[in-house]
């Protein structure tokens, strides 16, 4: 079995987070992951939207591109808004060749408010959550003939964060939108990573390997602090450094025969958790468990 390994810029510059950010360019946040072992970096707020500028930067650090977010707005929005949004997304994606757009609700979401409890996030009533999951479907599958597939990120402080949303997410929803599995967002919402790879292996074609310190995440009050503030406190971190199994949560993917891209995605505080460093403990980790489990990491 063949995989790659990606980074996510989110290690280096925070979109909602500017506070956790390190002043360093494009090229030098590439010249770091790519140093660190890593072959793919997802989209981040500093790259060109234009593939002309783009291309010649990932080629002159030998990585490519290999995954990048849409907030996508389907709990609340029309189809056709969505799909002019997303439109110059596709066409820069296919130019540069990514794998993947990762659709993220941002609808009713809190993940970016700072003021906002973690026990307000917004929960679908069951003919809702039916109804989201035929648009997500034929988003996707509109998606996919356009020459780009999504792959649905489920995430705290959205409509899908528990495991129980997932589950109804995945049952109300089909084939067309396949799901990118995140075992943090969900280890951190009480979820179990090893069940979830169990009941939807056939539909995961992303993978990210956020992994959380459960100390951080058992300390929190949801009644009074919000997502951005499980950031802050350190809540996530890279595989090797937290406290997820990721030589069990790699080898059921194999176990099932997932071939693709596995993610590094940890925000975090630059200067407690400096991005090369946290790179390189997560590379080792990922080589390590990767290779046990029987992958060819391959460029």
């Amino acid at each position: 079995m063949k995989a790659k390994l990606g980074m996510s810029p989110i290690a280096w510059w925070n979109d909602d987070l500017p506070e956790l950010s390190d002043d360093v360019s494009l090229e030098e946040c590439l010249r770091q992951s790519r140093a660190a072992g890593f072959t793919g970096m997802e989209l981040g707020q500093r790259f060109p939207t234009d593939p002309d500028e783009m291309l010649p930067i990932l080629r002159a650090a030998d990585v490519t591109l290999c995954g990048g977010w849409f907030s996508g707005t389907l709990v609340d929005e029309e189809l056709s808004v969505n799909k002019d949004r997303i439109q110059p997304m596709i066409e820069l994606f296919k130019a540069v060749d990514a794998p993947c757009i990762v659709y993220g609700e941002v609808g009713r979401s809190i993940q970016g408010q700072r003021n906002t409890p973690l026990d307000r996030k917004a929960v679908l009533g069951d003919e809702e959550m039916k109804a989201y999951g035929r648009r997500l479907t034929e988003f996707g599958e509109w998606c996919a003939e356009q020459g780009m597939p999504l792959a649905y990120h489920h995430h705290m402080a959205a409509v899908v964060q528990f495991e129980h949303e997932l589950d109804a997410f995945m049952a109300a929803s089909g084939e067309g939108i396949p799901l990118l599995l995140d075992a943090g967002h969900l280890a951190f919402a009480g979820g179990d990573p090893l069940a979830a790879i169990d009941k939807y292996h056939a539909r995961i074609t992303h993978v990210h390997t956020k992994d959380i310190r459960q100390s951080v995440v058992d300390g929190l009050d949801w009644s009074k602090e919000s997502f951005l503030d499980a950031v802050i406190k350190g809540a996530f971190t890279v595989p090797g450094d937290g406290s997820l199994d990721f030589e069990a949560i790699v080898q059921r993917l194999a176990d099932y025969g997932y071939e693709g891209w596995f993610v590094v995605e940890a925000e975090q505080d630059p200067v407690k958790a400096p991005p090369v460093k946290m790179a390189e403990i997560g590379h080792a980790e990922l080589m390590r468990v990767m290779t046990k489990a029987g992958y060819e990491v391959v460029a």
